[in-house]
Order: structure tokens, then C-alpha cells, then sequence
């Protein structure tokens, strides 16, 4: 086997290895909300999962990705030595894997996102030297750990506020739940469709322009509105279940709700997110291929299959441990807390999609299950879980340097 063949194999399969880890632990956190509100159970979360990530992955996922993730290296310092952006690539893509596998066997909620970039900014830092790091960019990731999971908090919070007021601390919950759930609905489909448009749907030329996108988004809000109120419609009250807890009817209306949510959340992530990650794979293939740096390469139909494909399987086969902690082990969830969390979550995916800013799907939804958390007071929350998820955060990107760096000097050695 030629020396091509052989960056082309092993980019594909440390690829694979690093989308079984997104499986593994950022679809796992975006589906634990409706597992631990017990909204959907394990087998729904990951059929669901499995269809909408892997179709945005596969539809929406993009024909053109950025060779330098993020724009985090500058391709410039590579032109003369392509061999040295092959050798990093692979690099960071080994490390992001190796350190997804064991957050996720921890079941520690970090970000794909910090992971990948701290995997790049290690081998080009130590690899080829500082100049070759925008540092810029890095220090707005590093601001969007403090700005996106306290802004989703805040929302969470006050959504779920919304939630007690207008339903649950009501004389008839159930009543006031069948009128103001529609109303919910409109919104989330609302969020949702605005975030899938302009997270998801640029990525296949789709270029509408804001307001294209609010137009299509308030049409396709109204149809899944009238669904809504059909699906809300059909639920019937059990006097038996509401004995044994007061808001267990209330909850069959949030829990219709979170089907949603959970499918939209996974087709956006999937659209965005996992196609991003494979852009590693991308620059190895099209470096190799060309011999030489371009700053756009074409994203092969494979190298998307590759990534869909590998998301599903380690949702399936690992993604319990990062769900049980953000479902469970944060704050108890209910699908009304949960349906916070995942509303103010995708809201705040959107406003930072049009300002520009990098954050992290994972620390957005943690922050929001903590400000659900907050809701219902201090004590509701395991503040044991919430420090040791924290201290992952700290830990990721430095973590995905050093790994970066040492398997850079490994296949420097190799193949240098």
C-alpha cells in the first residue's frame, strides 16, 4: 500500500473513531433532557437520534467545509510543507477521539467543539510554532464557555418560571397546560426551524436571507402548531395518575412536546456539528490528493457517511453514560423542566449562530438544566455532578492539545 493510501485509511478511520465519539457523548447530552424527563425512553431517543442526526449530517451537512477547522490555523504557514498539515490532522482527529472516549466513559458532557479545537491548536502551536495559531479565534472560544451556558441558564430559568406561573401553580394545571401548550409549540417550532435554516440548510446553498428564513420558519411553526394541538387533543386524563403525582397529566402534554424538540435538536446537530468534525478528514484527503493546502476542499459523499454513520453507532453503544448524567444526575427532570432546557438551549444556539459566535451545544444544554435547576432552588441541584462536569470543561482543551502533540511527533516520526 502507497503512502497515500495510507493517510487516506488511517483519516478514515480515526474520523469514524471521532464521530462514534460525538455519538458518544455530544448527541448523548442532546438527547439525555428527553430521556431523564422520561419524555422518551432510551430506544426512542436513539431511533430518533439515529434517523434526524444522521439525515442532517447526510442532507444538510455541507458539500464545502473549511480544511482548517475554524479557521483556528493559518494555511498559509503549511504551503511549503502540506506533509506537516497531514501528519496534524490526523493528529488532532486521534486525540479528539481518545479524549471523547474517555470523557464518555466517565460520563462527563464535554464539548466536541473545544475538543477538536484544542486538538488543532497543540500540534500547530508546538508542531510548527505560535504564529501559526490565530489566537484571536481562540479567545472567543474561550469566552463562549462563560457566555453560552450562563445565557442558556437564564433562559431556562425563565422559561420554566413561565411554565410554573401560567400552569403548574394554577387551580387547573391540566386545563391551563391544552391552552398555553400550543402556545409553547409555536415558539419551540419557531426556535427550531430558525436554528435548522441557519445552522443546517446554508450548508447545501440554501442562501436565504433573514428574512426568507423568518417567513419559511413562522409557515412551518404554524403547521407543526396544528399538529401539536391534534397530538394534545387525543391525551386522556387519568384520575388514577394524578393521585399518585398531582402534574402527571400536565406532563403527557410537555412530554408531545419534547418529541419535537428532540428531532428537530438532532437534525440541526447533526447538519452542523458532525459535519464540522469530519472536516479533519476533508483537508487530509484533499492535501493528499492535490498535494497541496487549499483553504476549501469539497467534502466527499463517503467521508459524510463516514460521519453519519459513526455518530449513530456510538449514540447506541455508549451514549447511556453521558445521557444519565445530564438527564439524571444533575437535577431530577420532568418533561416540563426538560422542555425548558431544550427550548432555551436551542434558542441560544440561534442567537449565537447570528452573532457569530462559537459556542458549545454541550455547555449551552448543561447551563440550561442547571437554570432549571436553579428554578426549583439551590438544593435541587447535585452539586457534587455539576463540579466534576465543570472541571471536564477546564480540562478538554488542554486535553486535546497534549494528546494532539504527542501523536503529531509520533507520525512526524513515522512518516517524516
Amino acid at each position: 500500500m502507497d503512502q497515500i493510501s495510507i493517510y487516506i485509511l488511517l483519516a478514515a478511520v480515526f474520523g469514524l473513531f471521532m464521530a462514534w465519539g460525538i455519538g458518544a457523548n455530544d448527541v448523548a447530552n442532546a438527547m439525555a433532557t428527553s430521556v431523564g424527563s422520561r419524555a422518551l425512553t432510551v430506544f426512542k431517543a436513539i431511533f430518533i437520534a439515529a434517523v434526524f442526526e444522521f439525515l442532517g449530517a447526510y442532507l444538510a451537512g455541507g458539500q464545502v467545509t473549511s480544511t482548517i477547522r475554524k479557521n483556528i490555523v493559518d494555511a498559509s504557514v503549511f504551503s511549503a510543507t502540506p506533509e506537516l498539515l497531514i501528519y496534524g490532522m490526523l493528529s488532532a482527529l486521534l486525540a479528539s477521539g481518545v479524549w471523547l472516549l474517555i470523557a464518555s466513559r466517565n460520563g462527563w458532557p464535554v464539548s466536541t467543539t473545544h475538543t477538536i479545537v484544542g486538538s488543532v491548536v497543540g500540534f500547530a502551536a508546538v508542531g510548527v510554532g505560535l504564529e501559526a495559531v490565530q489566537w484571536g479565534e481562540v479567545g472567543k472560544i474561550v469566552m463562549s464557555w462563560v457566555i453560552s451556558p450562563m445565557l442558556a441558564g437564564a433562559l431556562s430559568f425563565a422559561i420554566f418560571t413561565s411554565i410554573q406561573r401560567l400552569i403548574l401553580d394554577t387551580r387547573s394545571p391540566f386545563s391551563n397546560a391544552k391552552k398555553y401548550g400550543p402556545i409553547y409549540i409555536f415558539v419551540v417550532s419557531f426556535v427550531i426551524a430558525m436554528l435548522t435554516m441557519t445552522k443546517g440548510l446554508k450548508h447545501i446553498g440554501l442562501g436565504m436571507s433573514s428574512g426568507e428564513s423568518v417567513i419559511l420558519a413562522l409557515i412551518l411553526a404554524i403547521v407543526i402548531t396544528g399538529i401539536g394541538v391534534v397530538l394534545i387533543g387525543r391525551i386522556k386524563v387519568d384520575p388514577q395518575a394524578e393521585i399518585e403525582f398531582h402534574f402527571a397529566n400536565v406532563e403527557k402534554v410537555f412530554a408531545v412536546l419534547m418529541i419535537f424538540t428532540a428531532s428537530a435538536m438532532a437534525f440541526a446537530h447533526g447538519s452542523n456539528d458532525v459535519a464540522n468534525a469530519v472536516g479533519p478528514v476533508a483537508a487530509v484527503v484533499s492535501t493528499v490528493t492535490s498535494g497541496e493546502v487549499v483553504q476549501k476542499s469539497p467534502l466527499p459523499v463517503w467521508v459524510l457517511l463516514l460521519g453519519g454513520g459513526g455518530i449513530v453507532i456510538g449514540l447506541a453503544s455508549f451514549g447511556y453514560r453521558v445521557m444519565r448524567t445530564v438527564g439524571k444526575r444533575i437535577t431530577e427532570l420532568t418533561p416540563s423542566r426538560g422542555f425548558a432546557a431544550e427550548l432555551s438551549a436551542a434558542s441560544t444556539v440561534v442567537m449565537a449562530s447570528f452573532t457569530g459566535l462559537p459556542i458549545s451545544t454541550t455547555h449551552t444544554l448543561v447551563g440550561a438544566v442547571l437554570g432549571v435547576g436553579f428554578a426549583r432552588g439551590i438544593a435541587a441541584l447535585n452539586l457534587r455532578v455539576v463540579g466534576n462536569i465543570f472541571m471536564s470543561w477546564i480540562i478538554t482543551l488542554p486535553a486535546g492539545a497534549f494528546l494532539s502533540i504527542m501523536f503529531y511527533f509520533m507520525f512526524k516520526g513515522m512518516f517524516g
